[in-house]
């Protein structure tokens, strides 16, 4: 991880920076390898709060890297590949398979997490920003959902969140042309929660207001928006009500209440409170 990912982790807030600015930040394996490796430290380490994604260097990420279409071509040619050796429709990672586990692991984390783009967000780069919960990006940020070019589909685990976030017709015009769009045009869409002239700091802002609120609200309010949008409404209430239950009078939310009262800042504790409750 070290040479494609710098992971920290301050005042409850984990930064995850990718460092392979002389590439783009392109996805190669050990990228890949890298960022599911940061989603799943995202999902145990229970001081983490919220999670900023980000890229050091002139993009965000620029997609998969070169050298995999290099090989592809290589192949189509007598050369050999490994590029194709594992089925795609195999299942590695419960839902996803490795490549869609990129941009889905963000999505499955229980904590919030904020993407903070510049540059280029293309192919790849940009289904790894879509898997964020909320996504700021500088003015000039370039975006496509590029694999057509490659003469392929999209398949890194987020047009479902495409087709949520923006309109179905939007969405394949996008996928079938390869176009890339700044970013104006991507917070018309939907695709962008905010536009900022340094989103990173705009993100890490963000993050330590989410920080300083009860974590396990802030948990429950990203299951109840992330699950499928055509849950039933009988569901969606149920839902509610659920999470509700794990939180309403528990010592964080008490104290949420009492640090409001008191004007103060709140004094929460990361422990699961229902599980020690029913010790």
């Amino acid at each position: 991880m070290e040479n494609r990912i710098d992971f920290k982790v301050e005042n409850h807030i984990a930064h995850i920076h990718m460092v392979r600015g002389d590439k783009m930040n392109a996805l190669d394996n050990d990228m890949m390898m890298a960022l599911i490796e940061a989603g799943e430290r995202l999902k145990t380490d229970k001081n983490i709060r919220v999670a900023v994604l980000s890229g050091e260097g002139k993009a965000f990420c620029a997609g998969l890297d070169m050298a995999n279409f290099a090989q592809m071509a290589s192949a189509s040619s007598g050369g050999k590949s490994d590029v194709t050796r594992t089925k795609l429709s195999e299942r590695t990672h419960g839902l996803a398979n490795r490549p869609q586990q990129v941009a889905y692991a963000w999505r499955e984390a229980p904590v919030p997490v904020i993407a903070a783009a510049q540059g280029f967000a293309l192919g790849g780069g940009f289904q790894l920003f879509m898997g964020a919960d909320m996504r700021y990006a500088a003015p000039e940020t370039k975006f496509s959902i590029m694999e057509i070019k490659w003469g392929l589909v999209p398949d890194m685990g987020t047009t479902h969140v495409m087709t949520r976030v923006a309109g179905e017709d939007v969405v394949k015009e996008l996928a079938m042309t390869g176009r890339i769009f700044l970013a104006e045009e991507a917070r018309e869409l939907g695709f962008l929660t905010r536009i900022c002239d340094d989103p990173l700091a705009s993100a890490m802002d963000t993050a330590g207001q989410i920080a300083a609120r009860n974590p396990q609200a802030i948990r429950g309010i990203k299951r109840l928006f992330n699950e499928p949008a055509d849950r039933d409404i009988a569901a969606t209430l149920m839902l509610e009500s659920v999470l509700q239950d794990d939180i309403i009078g528990y010592p964080n939310q008490i104290e949420a209440v009492t640090a409001e009262l008191e004007k103060r800042p709140a004094h929460f504790t990361d422990e699961d409170e229902t599980a020690k409750a029913a010790e």
